[in-house]
C-alpha cells in the first residue's frame, strides 16, 4: 500500500485483504499507516499457506525501494488504487 504522493510504502500480511484495506482507508489502525495516510492498494500477492506469505513479507521488507517499485509497476504501471471500486 502507499499514500497519495506514492512516497511511502507499507507491506503487510492479512487473511482478509478487503477488510484490512478498508481499515487503512478509514484510518482505524493507529501507527505508520495512519500517520502517513497510507490508503491506496497498489500491489498484492495471494498465498495458500500463511507461512509463505510471512516469508514473502520478510523478503520484500528487505528489498531496496527501487526493487519494490519495479515489482509493483510490472503489474500496475500507473500505481492505481486496486481497491478503488471495492467500497
Amino acid at each position: 500500500m502507499t499514500n497519495k504522493r506514492k512516497n511511502v510504502l507499507y507491506i503487510g500480511v492479512t487473511r482478509n485483504l478487503q477488510h484490512r484495506v478498508l481499515e487503512h482507508k478509514q484510518a482505524k489502525v493507529a501507527g505508520f499507516t495512519r500517520r502517513y495516510k497510507v490508503k491506496q492498494l497498489v500491489y498484492y500477492e495471494e498465498f495458500e499457506m500463511a507461512i509463505d506469505a510471512f516469508d514473502r513479507e520478510k523478503q520484500l521488507k528487505n528489498w531496496h525501494r527501487e526493487w519494490k517499485y519495479n515489482l509493483m509497476k510490472r503489474l500496475n504501471p500507473m500505481l492505481e488504487d486496486l481497491s478503488a471500486e471495492w467500497y
